[in-house]
């Protein structure tokens, strides 16, 4: 295949890879909570993420049986009939039924991005990376904008229902896309396993603070981040304001604020970076506790969802960026999948209890409680910034440290 080729098959398949987490992510907790469901219930709805976090498990049997093609069309027809099926079953009422079929739903979206990651790893020729990415990268935040803020908006218009139909009939339109791309030959030769250096890097004594850091860092953003949509439909908000400012316009401010946060972090230092980006993020909760708290005119929320967007998007340059320093080039792979799965793992647990917290406290005084559980976090920067310098190599001093 020509390059222009491949990047059309990889434009389909990542935008197919996108489109599930927007829904799971973003639609549902706004789908369930109009529709009378417990902040309890929606807040346990995060374990429903746990497939995400823990693919690596089922990693091999991915790479190993089948072809990619089987893989991929298995998931997206699951996902298809899991959409179709969902606004058929009660949803003020979810019972064992629901629960599965969204398991189901976030079980295939995640196999489905072990065979599409492995089928864009099978598809590049050296040199073709660069195109690639870029191309996988930009369709599926298509996909998550669409996936989310735009299923919102337009749920405001029409409703759930048909286009929860629509969206089934498209994933199954893309499972017959992906049994059309082409075949690519696969190389028998296996490498050497790469865990006992791994378990190596893993057990060293620094290791403790940065496996800690790694936990708490996103903590108070994480808690913050699966009570928002709630909150925003209990306080009367429509589908379209939601799916706009919330969703939509707060993806964008997303990827600026990673842009803007990257450029910090290359000028001023890892350790600068999560210090101060980080200490933003944190702030940012603060604004969601004065809508809450006090009453304030109606689009203050905006300003609100604006800034809490933004730095997390600051944060997560910055966290991403001290995540890659801590890998060894030669098993980097393995390395970040095992740091990055723990902090999703952190993110899918503590979110789960995030709906008992708010029926508790109340709004106002949970979202408080998010702002200060991202004080650990940032403490930990003391000991790391010892571990952060000794790691440093010496021919290329970080900027920003003296």
């Amino acid at each position: 295949m020509r390059l222009r080729q491949k990047l059309g098959w990889i434009a389909v398949l990542y935008f197919a890879e996108g489109l599930p987490f927007g829904i799971a992510y973003d639609v549902w907790p706004v789908y369930f909570r109009v529709h009378g469901v417990s902040l309890r219930e929606i807040g346990f709805m995060s374990l429903l993420s746990l497939p995400w976090t823990l693919k690596v498990l089922w990693a091999p049997a991915v790479d190993r049986w089948g072809a990619r093609q089987h893989w991929i069309v298995s998931a997206l027809v699951t996902l298809g009939l899991v959409a179709l099926v969902l606004p058929t079953v009660d949803a003020a009422h979810p019972g064992p039924f629901i629960w599965t079929l969204m398991l189901a739903f976030t079980l295939a979206s995640a196999t489905q991005d072990l065979a599409v990651d492995a089928y864009a790893v099978d598809l590049a020729a050296p040199g073709e990376e660069g195109a690639i990415n870029g191309v996988r990268v930009t369709a599926a935040r298509v996909a998550l904008l669409l996936g989310g803020g735009g299923l919102i908006t337009a749920a405001g218009w029409w409703g759930f229902e048909p286009l929860f139909a629509l969206t089934g009939a498209l994933f199954l339109l893309l499972a017959a896309a992906a049994w059309a791309t082409p075949r690519v030959p696969r190389g028998e030769n296996q490498k050497r396993s790469p865990i006992k250096p791994v378990l190596r890097w893993l057990f060293r004594p620094q290791m403790v603070p940065v496996l800690a850091f790694t936990l708490l860092f996103k903590l108070g953003d994480s808690t913050l981040g699966r009570m928002v949509k709630p909150f925003w439909v209990d306080r009367g908000y429509s589908l379209e304001e939601i799916g706009l400012i919330s969703v939509t316009l707060g993806t964008l401010l997303t990827i600026g604020g990673a842009l803007l946060g990257g450029w910090f972090v290359g000028r001023f230092g890892i350790f600068s970076g999560l210090l101060w980006l980080g200490g933003l993020q944190m702030v940012s909760n603060l604004g969601y506790v004065a809508v809450a708290a006090f009453t304030l005119p109606r689009e203050s929320i905006y300003l609100a969802s604006a800034f809490e967007s933004f730095t997390q998007g600051l944060g997560t340059a910055a966290f991403l960026s001290f995540l890659m320093r801590q890998c060894e080039k030669e098993h980097a792979a393995t390395q970040y999948a095992l740091l990055s799965a723990t902090f999703a793992l952190s993110r899918d647990l503590v979110g789960a209890f995030s709906g008992l917290g708010v029926e508790n406290l109340g709004y106002p005084m949970y979202f408080a409680a998010t702002t200060a559980l991202a004080i650990p976090g940032l403490l930990l920067l003391i000991p790391l910034r010892t571990v952060l310098r000794k790691e440093r190599p010496p021919s290329a001093p970080e900027p920003g440290h003296s």
